[in-house]
């Protein structure tokens, strides 16, 4: 069983408003305690997609479509299903982008007009440590991480790296490893492989979420 719904929404309450000081404007963010009943929040068009049988699977789909309708419906986009695509990205209206998110306790979503942002990307981290074997594959010696608490950096660095391929791929349709993205939080930036130079912001307290926004024109 998942925590009290009291805990859940203080925490809940935390992150949102921790999240919503890093949103660039034009960007609408929300975060949601994942609940035991959140598959059901589920449109039936979106279950259909979704081929994740595990319960944990479908409740953390559930809970950060919940977010997204409520996100999209700020935006005109009553009732629409985010719908899962064959490669796992989430499917926006064409006037929107997107993106979605989620680790074991707390999902998150970003919403925002296409004309106004171009592609958007976001992931969240509990905020410890990252794994010292993980960060082996994850960094790369391109990336500027001594900005950030040395305890925290490698966690932030991947969810930077999650979120900036997030932002890149319904651009380009390219699948990147972490190699293929080099991150600097000190200045708040990533570039790609491919040419992509993302905007990062992000928080670490209470938990790390990290928002990229790339541009539609490719760096020259």
């Amino acid at each position: 069983m998942r925590e009290r719904l009291p805990a859940a929404l203080s925490r809940e309450a935390a992150l949102l408003e921790a999240m919503v000081a890093i949103a660039p404007q034009g960007i609408r963010v929300g975060c949601r305690v994942i609940r035991d009943e959140d598959e059901a929040q589920l449109m039936p068009a979106e279950a259909h997609s979704i081929p994740a049988r595990h319960p944990a699977m479908r409740q953390a789909s559930g809970a950060a479509r919940w977010i997204a309708h409520l996100l999209l419906a700020d935006f005109g986009q009553k009732n629409m299903a985010v719908l899962r695509s064959p490669s796992g990205a989430p499917v926006w209206p064409e006037s929107i982008t997107g993106s979605l998110a989620h680790d074991e306790e707390m999902a998150v979503a970003a919403v925002a007009p296409v004309s106004r942002i171009g592609s958007i990307g976001i992931d969240v981290e509990p905020a410890i440590p990252l794994p010292d074997d993980i960060l082996a594959l994850v960094a790369i010696q391109a990336d500027v991480i001594d900005a950030v608490d040395a305890n925290l950096a490698g966690r932030l660095l991947f969810s930077a790296k999650e979120a900036v391929y997030k932002a890149a791929y319904p651009l380009d349709g390219v699948i990147l490893d972490y190699e293929d993205i080099a991150v600097n939080l000190n200045t708040g930036h990533a570039t790609t492989t491919t040419g992509r130079r993302a905007t990062l912001t992000y928080c670490i307290a209470p938990r790390i979420v990290v928002l990229a926004v790339v541009s539609i024109h490719r760096v020259r």
